[in-house]
């Protein structure tokens, strides 16, 4: 069982930043792959950001040339440094593992975090 704590979340006005961090309380073979996702009130949860443990990493289009994953393999960190945020970026935003090989945003992930509310302010 690998426990995933988020925390960096806040309010921001448009065009400013915010730096996520989740920290997975163990397991090298459950976090494999690192991911970001994030749901805003009434619509579907939809992938943001994954990163393999080599540091390979994969965007949604929504937020190419503006957030950036990150991970620490040595402290079990990744991190979601957000730039340029817009108001459709408001939602809470979720840290999600698994251990599989094959990391993609539409995969299946085995651990979640409780996630940390983003809210961006025009």
């Amino acid at each position: 069982q690998v426990r995933l704590d988020e925390s960096g979340g806040g309010s921001v006005q448009t065009g400013g930043s915010l730096r996520l961090s989740c920290v997975a309380s163990e397991d090298r073979f459950n976090t494999y792959c690192m991911a970001w996702f994030r749901q805003a009130p009434g619509k579907s949860r939809e992938g943001v950001a994954v990163i393999t443990r080599g540091g390979a990493t994969l965007y949604a289009d929504s937020v190419k040339g503006r957030f950036t994953i990150s991970r620490d393999n040595a402290k079990n960190t990744a991190d979601l440094q957000m730039n340029n945020v817009k108001p459709e970026d408001t939602a809470m935003y979720y840290c999600a593992t698994t251990g599989g090989r094959s990391c993609s945003l539409g995969r299946a992930y085995d651990f979640w975090g409780r996630g940390t509310q983003v809210t961006v302010s025009s």
